[in-house]
């Protein structure tokens, strides 16, 4: 989605195996994506000195950066509804993004959500500068590569659980 005319990241970070280096990859390939006008980011920042400090540091002051505290569930998912695309490091965010049709690139060289990946809706990147970059380019500018992945299936499920139990335990 758009704030104004700009396209909305959201970005989480907060995984061990990102600290030092991986953060200021990160944080570089961001300000990287951010010389583009048509972009802007929301990241809910982690508490963690580790990666807070950085982001705090390099990002602040930037005009297309927003820097929140970490979000209850519902305005996350909020966010996550408004955004165009997500940079992730979280297991969940990977979870819950293709319900809202928005493709992920998770920050990390493995996952424990494989599905994501297979079915097309996440993409691994790592905390690579040039695949950072390189893929939310192509997403930012390839409407076929961007329909792909927000419109592949949702391995998570189709968020009608919650309908089915009911039916189940009035149908009991």
């Amino acid at each position: 989605k758009r704030h104004g005319n700009r396209r909305i990241i959201l970005v989480t970070c907060h995984r061990r195996e990102n600290f030092g280096g991986g953060v200021l990859n990160i944080v570089n390939a961001l300000e990287t994506i951010l010389s583009r006008e048509d972009v802007a980011v929301v990241l809910p920042v982690h508490p963690n000195p580790n990666v807070r400090d950085v982001f705090a540091t390099r990002l602040a002051d930037h005009p297309r950066v927003v820097l929140i505290s970490p979000q209850e569930y519902t305005d996350f998912v909020s966010l996550l509804s408004m955004s165009h695309l997500v940079l992730t490091d979280s297991g969940g965010v990977q979870e819950e993004a293709p319900t809202f049709g928005k493709p992920v690139l998770v920050m990390r060289e493995t996952t424990e959500r494989p599905e994501g990946v297979e079915a097309g809706t996440a993409r691994l990147v790592g905390a690579n500068y040039d695949r950072i970059v390189g893929e939310t380019f192509r997403l930012l500018d390839d409407d076929g590569a961007y329909a792909a992945m927000s419109r592949s299936h949702n391995p998570f499920g189709d968020g009608r659980a919650s309908e089915r139990i009911v039916k189940v335990l009035l149908d009991a």
